[in-house]
């Protein structure tokens, strides 16, 4: 069952997001496992919900890309809030 990760990150600038993102050399492409991903600022930091085919398959992209591209961005672990995904719709990819 896929399962939908929740993440808060307090304190958290776009910079530092982008630099994440562009430290896990992905090519603008989803992790082996990963379905889905959006990101976006809230207040006083910034918000990711990633859809995951199953636990193991985050745990894989924690361990293996996602841990240190966070360590080098100066991003704290996230404490995912993990829910089963009943349904998901997505159209085309947006980048603004």
């Amino acid at each position: 069952m896929a399962l939908a990760f929740i993440m808060e990150f307090p304190g958290v600038t776009q910079m530092q997001y982008d630099q994440a993102i562009d430290r896990l050399q992905l090519g603008g492409k989803p992790y082996q496992g990963q379905l889905f991903h959006v990101a976006g600022p809230i207040p006083g930091g910034w918000s990711v919900v990633d859809v995951w085919e199953s636990q193991e398959a985050f745990d894989r992209f924690l361990q293996a890309k996602l841990g240190q591209a966070l360590q080098e961005a100066g991003i704290a672990p996230p404490q995912p809030k993990v829910v089963p995904v009943h349904n998901m719709l997505a159209r085309e990819r947006i980048h603004s």
